[in-house]
C-alpha cells in the first residue's frame, strides 16, 4: 500500500508536467498503464509552439509557456527544447476567407502574424506551387518542440524531487477513502488526498471509475507520414506549412518531411493505428500543393487527439467529487501549453486559484472549469 498527497493518472505530457509541478507541494506518484510514459498521443505528436492556434484561452496558456520552453529552469533539460521554425499558413484563391479567419483568430490569441503574397510564400518554401498559393500568413516566432526531450525532462525533474513513476499500472478501481481516495492499479493499492485525471483519451473512462459525470471527451484520430525531400534539397530551413482550412500540413522532420491530412476521425480510446485512406490522402494533398513527389513513405502512424465540445482545455476540480481533479481535453495544443497548464492545475489544486502571472494574462478559472461542460443532471 502506498500513500501520497497527490496521485496522477496518465504518463503523457499532461500527467508528467502536472506531477512535476505538484512534487513541490507534497508527495506525488504518477501511474502509467503502458510500459513507457508517453506511449500514446504524446509519443506520436509533431508539436509546435504556435501562438495562433486554438483561440484566446489556448493562446494565453501558450504565451505563458513560451519562456519556460525557450529558457527552461537551470538543470531542467540537457539540450534546447525548441528550434525556431516559422509557421506558414497558405490559401488557394477560394480559401481567402479561411485565411482571414486564421489571421483574425490568431491576432485575437496574441500571435504576431504577417500577411504575405504568393511570391513571399514561395520564397519561404520553394516547393509550393505558384498556381496553388494565392495568399499566405506567416508566424515568424513559432518554434518546433522536442517532444521526447520535454517529456523526459518533466519525468527526470519529478524523480529528482522525490516523485514516484509507476509503469504497467493500469487503473482498475477508484473509490473514496475517508477524505481521500484509494486507487487499485498494477496490483497495488494507492492512497492519496487528491487524484489528478490526466489520462488523455481515457479521461472519461477514468472519471467513470471514480463516479464522475463525463465531460464529453471525443478522441479523434490524426494520421502522419514521413518521406524523403526532393533530391539535393536541404529542407531543414523550410517552415511548417499549414493549409488555411487545415486540409493538411507539411513540415521538416530532421532531413525528411512529415505531413498529415489533418484528419479527425472519431475513435474510442485505444492504441490507434493508421488507415490506408488517410495515408493516401496526406500524400495526395501534399503533391497537389507542392512540387514534392512522394515515391516512398518512410513511416506512417496515427495518434488520438482528444477534445471536449468547445475544444478548450479542462483544468479543474470535479464539482461533485472533492479531491478528484481533471486535466483533460488538450488535443492539438497539450504539449505547447504544458508548462502553463501544469502550473494552472497545481495552483487550482493546492491554492484554489490560478497563479498570479496567469491571471495577469486574462486567464480565468471559469474558462477552464469542468462545470462549463455539464448540462443539467438527469
Amino acid at each position: 500500500m502506498s500513500s501520497h498527497d497527490f496521485l496522477v493518472i496518465g504518463g503523457g505530457i499532461a500527467g508528467a508536467s502536472v506531477a512535476y509541478e505538484l512534487q513541490r507541494h507534497g508527495s506525488v506518484a504518477l501511474l502509467e498503464r503502458e510500459s513507457l510514459p508517453g506511449h500514446h498521443t504524446t509519443g506520436r505528436s509533431a508539436a509546435f509552439l504556435v501562438d495562433s492556434y486554438g483561440g484566446p484561452t489556448v493562446g494565453r496558456l501558450t504565451r505563458a509557456s513560451r519562456s519556460f520552453l525557450e529558457e527552461p529552469p537551470g538543470g531542467f533539460a540537457e539540450y534546447p527544447l525548441v528550434t525556431p521554425t516559422p509557421v506558414l499558413w497558405i490559401a488557394r484563391d477560394d480559401q481567402r476567407e479561411g485565411l482571414a479567419s486564421v489571421l483574425a483568430s490568431g491576432r485575437e490569441a496574441g500571435a504576431q502574424l504577417v500577411e504575405l503574397d504568393a511570391s513571399d510564400a514561395l520564397a519561404l518554401c520553394p516547393a509550393l506551387r505558384g498556381d496553388y498559393v494565392a495568399a499566405a500568413v506567416v508566424e515568424p516566432t513559432a518554434r518546433h518542440i522536442d517532444v521526447a526531450g520535454l517529456l523526459d525532462a518533466f519525468l527526470r525533474g519529478l524523480r529528482r524531487g522525490g516523485g514516484e513513476v509507476e509503469t504497467k499500472a493500469e487503473v482498475t478501481t477508484i473509490e473514496r477513502d475517508g477524505d481521500g481516495w484509494a486507487v487499485e492499479a498494477g496490483g497495488r493499492t494507492w492512497r492519496a488526498q487528491a487524484v489528478v485525471n490526466a489520462a488523455g483519451a481515457w479521461c472519461d473512462v477514468i472519471g467513470g471509475l471514480a463516479g464522475a459525470r463525463p465531460i464529453g471527451l471525443r478522441p479523434l484520430r490524426r494520421t502522419a507520414i514521413t518521406f524523403d525531400p526532393p533530391a539535393g534539397q536541404d529542407v531543414r530551413s523550410w517552415p511548417c506549412v499549414i493549409d488555411a482550412d487545415e486540409e493538411f500540413y507539411l513540415k521538416p522532420e530532421g532531413g525528411q518531411l512529415l505531413a498529415s491530412p489533418c484528419d479527425e476521425t472519431p475513435s474510442p480510446p485505444c492504441d490507434i493505428g493508421e488507415e490506408d485512406y488517410d495515408v493516401a490522402l496526406a500524400a495526395e494533398r501534399v503533391q497537389r500543393a507542392t512540387t514534392v513527389e512522394i515515391r516512398h513513405i518512410r513511416r506512417r502512424w496515427a495518434g488520438l487527439r482528444s477534445f471536449v465540445a468547445d475544444r478548450g482545455p479542462v483544468i479543474g476540480m470535479d464539482p461533485e467529487l472533492p479531491g478528484f481533479f481533471w486535466l483533460a481535453g488538450q488535443g492539438g495544443f497539450g504539449i505547447m501549453t504544458s508548462p502553463a497548464a501544469a502550473r494552472a492545475a497545481a495552483g487550482l489544486l493546492t491554492e484554489g486559484e490560478l497563479p498570479a502571472d496567469l491571471r495577469s494574462l486574462g486567464l480565468r478559472r471559469e474558462e477552464l472549469a469542468v462545470e462549463r461542460l455539464h448540462g443539467p443532471q438527469g
